[in-house]
């Protein structure tokens, strides 16, 4: 099959590599129909190295149709259409049982520390082949997959994988009050559906942005945003907007690619140019995040609020303002997507032919697989308006 493979920064290619087989009962092999580039790629295509081999298949957002399943998966058969989580989680172990799919107790990377294991995403997180190729293996299929209707667009079922239970996640673990003030830095898609999906609970969104196309986006979409580009005190502002307290609630939905962090970018680039031997335990016991994002919704959150992180931080001995959070008395909440628990609220709006969510205006580029090279290239840059990138096998 083709598949897009790692072979270091910034060098991805498509290949063809061995077609995937059952291998436990409990396993399915699904044939991939749309699969997306996440911004959790591009910590792969520019920082993560040290933690990826050459050949590694990535991709964790995909969806496609059943081909085959194991001795012990009943509810999805071949021909099936199916949307499979980024996660992998078996469905009845300890942590499965408290709805925590992202700390599956059955696939928890234990080697490295790490919770359960991810499609397409590195040794730390087992090393799992990635569903950005024609066809995928599932592993705890028995549970994993999550059914859709036939006949409607992918585009109205992909995000199911990552970005929509995501951005629900950090909207939910942002704990906004009724009626309160929601400020989301970073409009990404992460960033785009927790500003909508806020919306549509009902809270005053307020998005941070320096891109004009997701600025753009937003708008379309009801959300006041404020220009990062064109803002000298982005804190500031916000207080201004909220008559000087700040929002009840910040969502950081951009993660370790903030930019502003000249020492983290060095860290980068330092990790980046190491052979693996040295660059894995650096980043393993040093600070190498860029963190001006967080720093900035620490600052901004009102006294007594709550900073939802949904963008993927890497290093172990980040400098937190510990006096300032302890001060201000916020909460932080984290974590990756336990995508299963969330799938009942968001299954009636992607059904719904009025699409509240606006998930048909989202992806900016549909490419076929041979173009995924480009298609990480001008994701990564923020080229010809890239948002989100689909990609068809």
């Amino acid at each position: 099959m083709r598949a897009l493979t790692w072979h270091g920064k910034r060098d991805v290619r498509v290949e063809e590599v061995s077609d995937p087989s059952i291998k436990e009962p409990t396993d399915a092999i699904v044939k991939i129909t749309t699969t997306a580039i996440c911004g959790s790629d591009l910590h792969l295509y520019e920082v993560l190295g040290p933690f990826i081999g050459p050949g590694d298949i990535l991709g964790h957002e995909p969806m496609g149709i059943v081909e085959e399943v194991g001795t012990e998966v009943t509810h999805i058969k071949p021909g099936d259409r199916v949307v499979i989580p980024f996660n992998i989680s078996c469905g009845h172990c300890h942590m499965c049982g408290m709805k925590l799919f992202a700390q599956c107790e059955t696939t928890q990377v234990r080697d490295h520390g790490m919770g359960a294991a991810l499609f397409g995403y590195t040794r730390l997180y087992g090393e799992v082949p990635g569903g950005q190729a024609e066809y995928l293996r599932v592993p705890q299929a028995q549970f994993g997959p999550i059914k859709v209707p036939q006949g409607p667009p992918d585009e109205r079922f992909v995000y199911l994988s990552d970005v929509l239970p995501t951005a629900w996640q950090a909207v939910a673990y942002a704990d906004v009050p009724d009626g309160g003030t929601v400020a989301v830095f970073g409009l990404g898609p992460i960033g785009q559906m927790s500003a909508r999906i806020a919306k549509h609970l009902g809270y005053r969104v307020i998005g941070v942005d320096g891109v004009q196309e997701r600025l753009a986006m937003a708008r379309r979409h009801g959300v006041e945003v404020l220009d990062a580009s064109v803002t000298d005190d982005v804190p500031d502002a916000i207080r201004g907007l909220t008559g000087g307290r700040g929002p009840d609630s910040v969502i950081d939905a951009v993660g370790m690619e903030a930019h502003g962090s000249p020492v983290a970018k060095l860290a980068q680039t330092v990790t980046g140019i190491l052979p693996d031997a040295l660059a894995a335990p650096l980043m393993s016991t040093a600070g190498v995040d860029r963190l001006a994002a967080l720093g900035q919704a620490i600052e901004t959150v009102r006294r007594g609020g709550t900073v939802s992180i949904s963008g993927v931080y890497g290093g172990m001995a980040d400098p937190m303002p510990m006096l300032k959070m302890f001060d201000k008395g916020i909460t932080l909440r984290m974590g990756q997507a336990h995508v299963k628990r969330w799938i009942d609220d968001l299954m009636p709006l992607v059904t719904d032919d009025s699409d509240p969510l606006g998930v048909m205006d989202l992806a900016t580029h549909r490419l076929p697989l041979e173009q995924a090279p480009h298609g990480y290239e001008i994701f990564q840059k923020k080229q010809d308006g890239a948002i989100k990138v689909l990609l068809n096998p």
